[in-house]
Order: structure tokens, then C-alpha cells, then sequence
């Protein structure tokens, strides 16, 4: 991914997220050979030479990367991915920061940065340990080997493994779910889920009550009941 791409991937979402029309994001490349393959390391991605100041790595990183996951971590709005071949280095990240990721049967994971002597980036230490404990995202990192897809589906990195040609289709039915979903609530109840592991019970359900109050006031829950109290599916509107 060139610094370009990067940084339209990252308006793309922030932009996403302050779009009241847009009700959930469906994420996916062109093509079958990469999902992502991580950031551009080769001499199209190289910049001129200039005397690296002790700071300049750090504030590069947080600025490019990290604030393309935190994009899609802070996104209010449902994120699918739909992953096909390779999703390597910083590819990975992106991918373990969305909410539900469908993956083909022949694609991968790679958080390959031990091969190249680079520290994991992108979030990818906190993603990792996050899905998967902290011994197997040990495991990940420290070895670099890559991972398939029905082991991604076995350890929880992914939601569905299914067959090449029905990838985008599942993806996308899953992102028009959510779509069609109570907006708020989603946006409030991904917001509880990312800090969930970092909140003490009383901390979680003092969260847990605000959200409520917020969604209570909402014209989805008012739909929600109605519906239910008439027998028939909701209509929500996203507000």
C-alpha cells in the first residue's frame, strides 16, 4: 500500500464515520492475489534522502498507519472486510481492526514484520493479543509464519471461511445487514466492545448504562418495539 492509497483509505473512513447516510462499510481489494499486502517497501514507495531525526520513525508511523486503524477502529459505523489471497504486515492489521472479516478458503494471514527486522506496527500487537491472548499472538509475531485460512477461522481472526467465488457475496450480505440494522445502537455497542477488555466491571456497566440511555432515546428503539409488539421486522432508519 503506497502512502497515497494509505491516506485515501484513511479520508475514506473518517469520512465514512461522519456520513449520517452511510450505515455500515464494506471493505474489500481489487482482484484475488491480495487483500493487502502490507506497506510499500520497495522503491516505489522509497522517498528522497533526508537525516533522519530521532522522532521522525515514531510521529511517521502514528500519522500514517496507526491513524488508518485507529480510522477504522474509531469508525461509528459496522465494518465488513471481505479478504482474498494475502493480507500481510500492515494488510493483517487492517484486517483484524474491522468487525466481521469473511475470508476464501486459499487466502492468508502473514504479520510477517520478524522477516524483515521490523518491529509489528500498525496496531498489530494490540489487535492480536486482543483476539487472540496474549500466548498465540506471541506465537504469531515472534515466528511470522502464515497462517490459512481455516486456522484464521479456528483461533477467532476471522467470522466466515468460505469458497473464492462466494467471498464478496457473503461479505456483502452481511454489510447490508448491518446496514439495515439500528445504527446508534451498533455504533454504541462496537464502542463498548473495543474497550471491554480494558474495563473493570463497575467501569463496564456504568458504560454499559449511559449507552442504554442514549439508545433509549433513539427512533430505532421506538421501531424495535413496535415491530415487536405488532409481529413484523423492523424497519430501522439509522437514527
Amino acid at each position: 500500500m503506497s502512502p497515497l492509497a494509505r491516506e485515501a483509505l484513511t479520508d475514506a473512513f473518517e469520512k465514512a464515520d461522519d456520513d449520517p447516510s452511510v450505515r455500515s462499510v464494506l471493505l474489500r481489494a481489487t482482484g484475488d492475489r491480495h487483500f493487502c499486502s502490507g506497506a510499500g517497501l520497495g522503491p516505489q514507495s522509497a522517498q528522497p534522502t533526508v537525516e533522519k531525526k530521532p522522532g521522525d520513525v515514531a510521529l511517521m508511523l502514528q500519522k500514517g498507519y496507526q491513524r488508518l486503524i485507529s480510522a477504522v477502529l474509531d469508525c461509528d459505523k459496522p465494518v465488513v472486510a471481505a479478504v482474498k489471497g494475502v493480507a500481510a504486515g500492515a494488510g493483517a492489521s487492517l484486517m483484524l481492526a474491522c468487525d466481521l472479516v469473511v475470508m476464501s478458503t486459499d487466502a492468508r494471514l502473514a504479520a510477517a514484520f520478524v522477516h524483515r527486522g521490523i518491529l509489528p506496527d500498525s496496531g498489530a500487537i494490540h489487535l492480536l493479543t486482543r483476539i487472540v491472548g496474549l500466548r498465540k499472538a506471541t506465537e504469531l509475531l515472534m515466528l511470522g509464519e502464515p497462517v490459512d485460512a481455516a486456522t484464521c477461522e479456528r483461533l477467532t481472526l476471522v467470522n466466515r471461511v468460505v469458497a473464492l467465488e462466494e467471498t464478496d457475496a457473503v461479505a456483502d450480505e452481511l454489510a447490508q445487514r448491518l446496514a439495515a440494522g439500528p445504527t446508534v445502537m451498533l455504533a454504541l455497542t462496537r464502542r463498548l466492545l473495543s474497550v471491554s477488555s480494558e474495563s473493570g466491571r463497575d467501569r463496564a456497566f456504568e458504560q454499559e448504562a449511559w449507552a442504554q440511555e442514549v439508545v433509549s432515546w433513539t427512533a430505532d428503539l421506538q421501531e424495535g418495539l413496535r415491530s415487536f409488539a405488532e409481529r413484523r421486522p423492523p424497519n430501522f432508519q439509522g437514527r
